[in-house]
């Protein structure tokens, strides 16, 4: 077997973590473009005195082709030394973004994929630090951005091993005030990113290190912290699942939720957290059904029923006994479906033969036919 690995120069976890950012700040020079959540107090930590001197943008959402121009050109103007990302996965993104375009001339549509030229990025950077106030997409590990385009109605990627950040700074304590439905979706998406690269094609022995033990996290922590956001226990198994699920996916690549995931964010504008958690029991189901009907000597059929034993905490549980976990906890956290996320049973079938080509589609453990996404997104609603 061969493989290789990509990740942060350096990650840093653990409960106080974020008091050590303005000595990496300061590792890289006096000159900080931050990216910040719309929430956080400029005059606090973590945000307070990183850097002598500082210009600070605030993420509205997931990251858009108009945003990420004027972020763009604005970081150009002051030209920072590092910038830093602390919030969500849409916050840390759009950090990268700005991180990669600083080193490459022209618009980021010359460089995006499927609605833009699609030109290669130069493999260079402006140092970026990524400091995630949620549990969900381990952004502060991975290598592109998603980006909307509300005009073609489609989300794609930045993307190049150059925006791996330099310094993943995780401290779970920052999740602590995130709110219950981000916590469920989030968190959802978190497990998710473990779930679809342990069955991916692409798995190997030393992403299911990290995967596994994502799910162990998940399935320990994610109800707990639904429950009672101050279990700062719960809190860490999250964060921590996040991070792992981050490193997995980033070497491992993903399935048929994100698949789908993708051009249902294009189409309707929800949260890729929540769609992901209406997407996941649905296209477990699936997939397994897929691969006991036409490769039932699939090696993902062991996976599923080894994350499933993790999940439901039993030796013996089945592939069953998994999905009836992921749908009981989809129900508990109050996910809602697709529908109630905008999708309209007239756009079914686009959102089908989008997923069908979706880049994240590739990592599934078995070839989907359109048939079978077309039932995902239906049972999904």
């Amino acid at each position: 077997m061969t493989f290789s690995f990509k990740t942060a120069e350096e990650i840093v976890f653990g409960d106080g973590a974020a008091a050590r950012l303005p000595a990496f700040v300061g590792s890289f020079g006096s000159r900080a473009f931050l990216v910040l959540d719309p929430y956080l107090d400029e005059s606090r930590p973590p945000v307070a005195g990183i850097a002598p001197e500082m210009q600070t943008i605030r993420s509205s959402g997931e990251p858009t082709v108009e945003g990420i121009r004027a972020a763009t050109l604005q970081a150009r103007a002051f030209a920072p030394d590092v910038v830093v990302g602390i919030g969500g996965g849409s916050t840390m993104d759009m950090a990268k973004a700005i991180g990669i375009l600083l080193r490459n001339d022209g618009d980021v549509l010359d460089y995006l994929e499927v609605v833009g030229v699609g030109k290669p990025l130069v493999a260079e950077s402006v140092p970026v630090i990524a400091v995630p106030t949620t549990a969900g997409t381990g952004a502060e590990v991975t290598a592109n951005t998603p980006i909307y385009s509300p005009e073609h109605q489609v989300k794609a990627s930045l993307r190049s091993p150059a925006m791996v950040p330099d310094i993943a700074l995780i401290d779970p304590a920052l999740t602590a005030s995130t709110p219950r439905s981000v916590t469920a979706s989030s968190g959802l998406d978190a497990l998710t990113q473990c779930l679809e690269p342990y069955t991916s094609r692409f798995a190997n022995d030393f992403t299911d290190l990290f995967a596994l033990e994502g799910l162990r996290r998940a399935a320990r922590g994610l109800r707990a912290a639904y429950a009672d956001g101050s279990d700062m226990a719960a809190r860490t198994d999250m964060a921590m699942c996040s991070l792992l699920g981050g490193l997995s996916l980033a070497n491992a690549k993903l399935g048929a939720v994100h698949g789908l995931a993708a051009p249902l964010g294009g189409m309707i504008g929800a949260a890729h957290g929540e769609i992901c958690a209406s997407l996941l029991a649905v296209a477990t189901e699936v997939n397994v059904a897929a691969m006991q009907a036409r490769e039932p000597d699939n090696p993902a059929l062991a996976r599923y029923s080894e994350a499933a034993r993790i999940l439901a905490g039993d030796p013996q549980a089945s592939v069953d006994d998994g999905v009836a976990w992921i749908r009981e906890t989809v129900n508990m956290l109050g996910v809602r479906p697709l529908s109630q996320l905008g999708l309209t049973q007239e756009r079914i079938p686009e959102a089908a033969e989008k997923g069908m080509v979706a880049s994240s589609m590739k990592g599934n453990p078995i070839v989907l036919t359109l048939g079978e996404v077309t039932e995902i997104v239906t049972r999904s609603m």
